[in-house]
C-alpha cells in the first residue's frame, strides 16, 4: 500500500515453527503472501500510529513451508505460525544482519514443544545462552542483565566481603596477640557478624520467591540456628561475649562462608572453578561438626547464666496462663534436637556432594 506504516511485529521461534504477532487491532482487508524465503503483508487497522494501512515485507534467514503455515486474525493481532522445512534454531529471523526497527523479539513466547497437548516454557539463558546472548545484541544494541542476577550478585558480594572482615580481622588480632585475641573476638567482630547473620535471612526469602533453587528447609533450619546462637546465646549474655568458643565459632563460620558465597558468584555466571567447586562440597565434613560443637558448647555455658538470670522464661502465674524455662529448653534441645539437626545438615550436603562432584554413594551388600 503507499504511504503505508510498518506494524510492530514480535517473533519467537521452537525448534519447529517460528512465530509473528502483529500489533494491529481490528484489522481489516488483510493481503498476505507467503512465499518459502518471504512474507509481505498489508491490511488496514489500529496500531502503533492509529488507525491506519500498515504493510512490512520480511525477507527470512532461512526456508518455510509455506503449505504448513497457517494465520489467523483477532481483535488485537495477527498471528503467524510459520512450519520450518529444517526442524534447527535460526541465529536469526531476517536474511540480513541488519533488522527493521519495528521487528522485536517475543522472549516470553519462546516456547519447546514434545508433542503433547501442554507445552514447556523454554529456558532460553540457560538452553541456549550464546543465541540468547546474540538476540539481546540485536534487540538492544547490549546485553541487558538480569534484575535478579545483578541483586543476586550484589548480595553474595556484600556478605563475602562482611564475613572477609571478620576472618581477616580474628586472625590478624590472633597473630599479633596470641590467645589473648580469643578473649576480644565479640568486642572486636560481634557487630558485623550481628549484621552479615541478620541479612542471610534473605536468603530464605530467595528460595521462597524463586530467586535461588533448591529446598527451604535446609537453609531455614541453618539460619535460624545461627541467629539464635549469635542473638539468644551469645550477644545477650555478656559472660559470654569473653569466652574462646566464641573465637572458633565465628572463624568456623566466616572459613565456610568464605567458599560459599564466591561459589554462588561463579555459579550466577556459569562459571565452573573446579577447586572452588571441590572446596564448596568438601569443607563442610570437618566444619559443619565442629560448628554444631562449638554451638553446644555454647548453649552448655549459658544453661547456668540462664538458671540464674532468668532471661526468655516466662512464670506462672500470668495473664497468658503459660509457663517457659529456658535452661529446660536448651537441656532438651541439646539432648533431643541438636544431634538430629547435624545430621540432617550433614545428609543435606552429603547428597548434594554427591550430585555436584559425582562420588557415587555407598550402596549396602545384598
Amino acid at each position: 500500500m503507499a504511504g503505508a506504516l510498518s506494524p510492530f511485529v514480535y517473533w519467537a521461534q521452537t525448534e519447529d515453527f517460528i512465530s509473528l504477532r502483529v500489533a494491529l487491532i481490528n484489522t481489516k482487508n488483510p493481503n498476505i503472501a507467503l512465499h518459502p524465503t518471504k512474507l509481505t503483508f498489508s491490511a488496514q487497522g489500529h496500531g502503533a500510529k492509529g488507525v491506519h494501512d500498515y504493510a512490512f515485507s520480511l525477507d527470512f534467514n532461512q526456508t518455510l513451508d509455506p503449505e504448513e503455515s497457517s494465520y489467523k486474525t483477532s481483535d488485537r493481532e495477527v498471528l503467524f505460525t510459520l512450519k520450518k522445512v529444517k526442524k534447527v534454531w535460526w541465529s536469526r529471523l531476517t536474511a540480513t544482519p541488519q533488522k527493521p526497527a519495528w521487528l522485536k523479539i517475543d522472549f516470553e513466547r519462546w516456547k519447546s514443544e514434545d508433542g503433547d497437548e501442554e507445552e514447556e516454557t523454554r529456558d532460553i539463558i540457560n538452553d541456549y545462552p550464546d543465541l540468547y546472548k546474540n538476540l539481546h545484541k540485536e534487540e538492544l544494541g547490549y546485553i541487558k542483565e538480569n534484575y535478579k542476577k545483578v541483586y543476586l550478585l550484589i548480595y553474595n558480594l556484600f556478605q563475602f566481603v562482611g564475613f572477609t572482615f571478620v576472618f581477616t580481622v580474628l586472625s590478624i588480632q590472633y597473630y599479633r596477640d596470641g590467645p589473648n585475641a580469643m578473649l576480644h573476638a565479640y568486642e572486636s567482630v560481634g557487630s558485623a557478624m550481628k549484621f552479615v547473620q541478620m541479612l542471610q535471612i534473605l536468603e530464605i526469602m530467595h528460595v521462597m520467591f524463586g530467586y535461588t533453587k533448591g529446598g527451604l528447609l535446609a537453609p531455614l533450619i541453618q539460619t535460624l540456628g545461627r541467629a539464635f546462637i549469635l542473638f539468644c546465646m551469645i550477644d545477650a549474655e555478656p559472660r559470654m561475649h569473653s569466652k574462646p568458643v566464641v573465637f572458633y565459632l565465628f572463624m568456623i563460620w566466616s572459613s565456610i562462608e568464605l567458599i560459599r558465597y564466591p561459589y554462588y558468584i561463579s555459579q550466577l555466571y556459569k562459571i565452573d572453578v573446579y577447586p572452588l567447586t571441590w572446596l564448596r562440597y568438601t569443607v563442610w565434613i570437618p566444619l559443619y561438626p565442629l560448628g554444631i560443637l562449638c554451638e553446644g558448647v555454647v548453649i552448655l555455658r549459658n544453661i547456668p547464666y540462664f538458671e540464674e538470670t532468668m532471661r526468655y522464661s516466662v512464670s506462672l502465674p500470668n495473664a497468658w496462663n503459660f509457663a517457659f524455662h529456658l535452661p529446660t529448653f536448651l537441656k532438651i534441645y541439646l539432648a533431643f534436637v541438636c544431634f538430629p539437626v547435624m545430621y540432617f545438615l550433614m545428609m543435606h550436603m552429603y547428597r548434594a556432594r554427591c550430585k555436584k562432584l559425582g562420588i557415587k554413594s555407598w550402596k549396602k551388600f545384598k
